[in-house]
C-alpha cells in the first residue's frame, strides 16, 4: 500500500505527475472520456504494475495514449483509412488499433503480446499536458479495478484505486463519460466497440458502413470482455417500472425512477451521466439496479454496450478462440 496523492492540473502537478511517470509510477488522468491509469507504455515494469493495480488479466490489452498523429505513426503501420480518420476525429474518443511497428519499443505487455496496438489521442488539456510533459506514450486502461464500473470523476478512482497508485490528477469531471470508439484497421475496418465517439459518423468519414465485433471472439482490443464495466449490484435491463426490492435508474424521465440518466432524453447528457449515475446508485446500497431502455443510436450503442457488459454474468477467463 502507498499513500495517493491528489494532484492539481496546473503546472506544477503536471511536471509531478510526469516525473512520477518516470519513475515508473501510476497516475490517474482524466481524459474526456474516463479517468485513465497512466504509466510509461515502454516500460515493462511500470505496465506490469498497471495490470496488477487493476487485476486486469493479462490477455486484455491497453491502449497507448499519445500527443499527436505525427507520435502515432512511431507505433503502428499506417494505412489511408488510418489516415483519413485520425485527421477527421483526433484529438477525440476515438482509438485505433493498427498493424504494430516493428522495433517501436513499447512493453509487449502492452499488446498483450499482439502483433497490433490500440492508438489514442486524447483531447483533454491535462491528458495532452502530462502527454507533452512526461516525453512518453502512456498506457491507461480506465482507473478502476477490472470490470468494475469505470471512473469519470477523481472521487470514483480513490474508491477503488486508493493506496495502489502513486496520484490522481484532479480533474473533475470528464465530459464524454463513456470509453473511446475502438475501430479495428489491421484488415477492413471493423467496429471493434462502440463509444464516444458514435460509428454513422466514422461511417459517413470512410464512406462505408462498419462491420461490428461479435461477442465471444478473440479478444483483440481493450473492452471486449463479455463482463466489464460492473457494479457490485445486478442489474436486470429494459426495465419499465422497477420490482420490489430494486432501484430504477430511469432514461427521458421514467417514473418511480431513482436517478435519471437524461431527464430530457439526451443521449450526450446521458452519456456523461452513466458511470456516475451507477457508481451513486452502487454506493447507496442498492442490489438490483433496474435500468429503463435507452434508444439504440448513436450514443445510444455505446451506452447499451456498456450496460449490457455491466449486467453480463461476471467473467475472468479468455472467451475461446
Amino acid at each position: 500500500m502507498m499513500k495517493t496523492r491528489t494532484l492539481a492540473t496546473d503546472a506544477a502537478g503536471i511536471a509531478e505527475a510526469a516525473a512520477l511517470i518516470a519513475d515508473g509510477q501510476m497516475v490517474a488522468v482524466p481524459t474526456e472520456t474516463v479517468y485513465g491509469l497512466a504509466g510509461d507504455a515502454r516500460d515493462g515494469t511500470a505496465v506490469a504494475r498497471i495490470f496488477e493495480a487493476k487485476g486486469r488479466p493479462s490477455f486484455n490489452p491497453l491502449i497507448v495514449h499519445v500527443p499527436d498523429l505525427e507520435t502515432a505513426r512511431r507505433y503502428a503501420v499506417w494505412s489511408d483509412a488510418a489516415e483519413t480518420v485520425a485527421r477527421a476525429f483526433w484529438p477525440g474518443p476515438l482509438t485505433l488499433v493498427l498493424p504494430l511497428r516493428a522495433g517501436c519499443g513499447l512493453s509487449p505487455l502492452v499488446t498483450a503480446g499482439q502483433d497490433s496496438v490500440a492508438l489514442r489521442v486524447p483531447a483533454h488539456a491535462a491528458a495532452q499536458a502530462l502527454l507533452r510533459a512526461s516525453g512518453a506514450p502512456l498506457a491507461a486502461p480506465s482507473a478502476n479495478p477490472s470490470g468494475r464500473i469505470s471512473p469519470t470523476r477523481p472521487e470514483h478512482v480513490r474508491a477503488g484505486l486508493d493506496g495502489r497508485i502513486a496520484a490522481i490528477l484532479d480533474g473533475g469531471a470528464c465530459g464524454v463519460g463513456v470509453e473511446s470508439t475502438i475501430l479495428g484497421l489491421t484488415d477492413t475496418p471493423i467496429l471493434l466497440r462502440p463509444g464516444g465517439l458514435p460509428a454513422e459518423i466514422i461511417e459517413e468519414a470512410l464512406g462505408a458502413p462498419l462491420p461490428g465485433y461479435q461477442p465471444g471472439s478473440a479478444i483483440t482490443a481493450p473492452g471486449q470482455l463479455a463482463s466489464h464495466y460492473a457494479p457490485k449490484a445486478t442489474m436486470r435491463l429494459g426495465a419499465e417500472a422497477p420490482k420490489p426490492g430494486e432501484v430504477l435508474l430511469g432514461f427521458g424521465g421514467t417514473p418511480g425512477a431513482a436517478l435519471d440518466l437524461s431527464l430530457s432524453g439526451d443521449l450526450l447528457e446521458a452519456a456523461a451521466n452513466l458511470f456516475d449515475h451507477l457508481h451513486r446508485l452502487d454506493t447507496g446500497g442498492a442490489t438490483v439496479i433496474a435500468v429503463a431502455p435507452v434508444p439504440e443510436t448513436g450514443l445510444g450503442r455505446a451506452i447499451n454496450d456498456r450496460l449490457r457488459r455491466a449486467a453480463a454474468p461476471r467473467q475472468s477467463v479468455p472467451p475461446k478462440t
